[in-house]
């Protein structure tokens, strides 16, 4: 397969996740919008570490970079998780606009 299509295909999650980050008001599907967001990150890392691997097999900095973002994102939905979990004990809702209720 062409590295075009790796690339549109991540540009297309990348789109959706950015939209799910700015238009969704749930907590949880933020978090879910932004792993899509590191998803598509993902996948172009990946496609164009292949694409390098092919001139130089010793390359793989595509792949060790994608594993980083796999690490930072299981971090990422730990620490999300947990925030949220605070927010719905206090408040009884996950509504993101409800957050900015919560500043000092």
């Amino acid at each position: 397969m062409l590295v075009n299509q790796f690339l549109f295909l991540g540009a297309i999650l990348f789109c959706i996740g950015v939209y799910g980050v700015l238009a969704r008001r749930n907590a949880v599907l933020v978090l879910m919008s932004i792993e899509l967001i590191l998803n598509s990150v993902n996948i172009n890392l990946v496609a164009f570490g292949a694409m390098w691997h092919v001139t130089d097999p010793s390359n793989l900095s595509g792949q060790v970079f994608a594993l980083f973002v796999i690490a930072i994102a299981a971090a990422e939905v730990g620490v999300g998780l947990a925030i949220v979990l605070l927010i719905h004990r206090n408040r009884q809702s996950i509504d993101v606009n409800d957050v900015d209720l919560m500043k000092g």
